[in-house]
This record gives structure tokens, C-alpha cells and sequence, in this order.
């Protein structure tokens, strides 16, 4: 792929992830996404056969920057203390960073196989990053506790994209509720 295609490649994404967020999946048409990006629409096709293909690479490309990003910020944090910190800062950044775009997660392509695999395998990343930060720190079934670290964040989530006057110094506020109420309540099970 040369440089223009490369750009006008990102331009379509970035123009989608904007027009699907805003307005969810099935209510996007994909004139709705080439007059965004300012180009024609036979031209999205040369791209993206479909609007499924095209969903599925905005999805895809925001959740590997996501996983990126998630492993620096794990690989330059200190002890479980600090780790834990930055996995819930990531997580809860990122949802607040697109809570004008909720459409993108709650009005999707639930019947798409390729969208659900790939569903599936960020999923099983995400979760893997987090349960190694467990192993790591010697904590007894760190399975267990990534799916419920994950869980709490997730739920915070919902505040997040639903409350509309949520505010970044609550998004602090909850970041650090929640990693102390994580050890707290896991400390005993370290100690038994």
C-alpha cells in the first residue's frame, strides 16, 4: 500500500470509528462515512467490501492501540501496587476518552462470526495481560481475580458512558478506589 492509499486507509477509519460511534452500526449508511472522509463512495469499496469488513477493522484498530498501550503502561509501572493502578487508569481512560462515541460498543454487528472472534481474542489479551500482573505479584488464582479486577472495571464503565457529568477527577477518584478496595479485599486470600 503506498503513502496516499495508507492515508486515505486511515481517513476511512477514522471517519467510520467517528459516524459508528455517534450513530451505531446499523443506522450508519456507508455515504454517511465517504462524505465524512470526504471521498467517493466507490472508493470506500476499493477499501472495505462491506460495512461489516469496515466495522470490524475500526474495532480491530482501536482495541490493538488499546492492547499496545496497555502493555507499556504494565511494562513501566512498579510492583502490583502500581500496576494495578495503571490497568485501571487505562481501561477507564480509554472508555471516557470515547464516551461520545457509545454507539460504537452498544449498537454493533452482534450477528457478524469474524466481529465475535475477534471479540473473543481482545478479550482473552486483555485478560492475559491482567492475570500476568497477578501471577506475577504470587497471587493464588489470578484467573479468578483478573476476571473480577476486569469486572469492576467494567461496571465503572457504565458510569462513565451513561452519567453525563462525569468528570475526569471522578474517573481519579474511582481509579484509586478501586485498586485499594481490589488489595484490600485480596490481601486476606494472599495471607491464608
Amino acid at each position: 500500500m503506498s503513502e496516499a492509499q495508507r492515508e486515505k486507509h486511515e481517513a476511512i477509519l477514522d471517519s467510520a470509528f467517528e459516524i459508528f460511534g455517534k450513530k451505531g452500526f446499523y443506522d450508519t449508511k456507508i455515504s454517511d462515512i465517504t462524505e465524512h472522509a470526504g471521498i467517493a463512495k466507490g472508493t470506500m469499496y476499493l477499501y472495505f467490501k462491506s460495512k461489516e469488513e469496515l466495522f470490524s477493522a475500526v474495532t480491530r484498530r482501536d482495541w490493538e492501540g488499546f492492547l499496545r498501550e496497555l502493555n507499556y503502561q504494565i511494562k513501566h509501572a512498579d510492583g502490583l501496587p502500581g500496576k494495578l493502578q495503571k490497568i485501571a487508569e487505562h481501561h477507564l481512560v480509554y472508555y471516557y476518552e470515547r464516551k461520545a462515541h457509545t454507539k460504537l460498543f452498544f449498537h454493533a454487528p452482534n450477528n457478524d462470526p469474524e466481529l465475535m472472534r475477534m471479540m473473543h481474542g481482545f478479550l482473552s489479551r486483555y485478560m492475559a495481560a491482567v492475570q500476568g500482573v497477578l501471577e506475577e505479584a504470587g497471587m493464588p488464582d489470578p484467573d479468578f481475580y483478573a476476571k473480577a479486577y476486569i469486572g469492576m472495571l467494567d461496571r465503572l464503565k457504565m458510569d462513565i458512558l451513561f452519567e453525563g457529568t462525569f468528570t475526569r477527577e471522578e474517573l481519579e477518584k474511582r481509579v484509586r478506589q478501586t485498586v485499594c478496595l481490589f488489595l484490600q479485599g485480596s490481601e486476606r486470600e494472599l495471607n491464608d
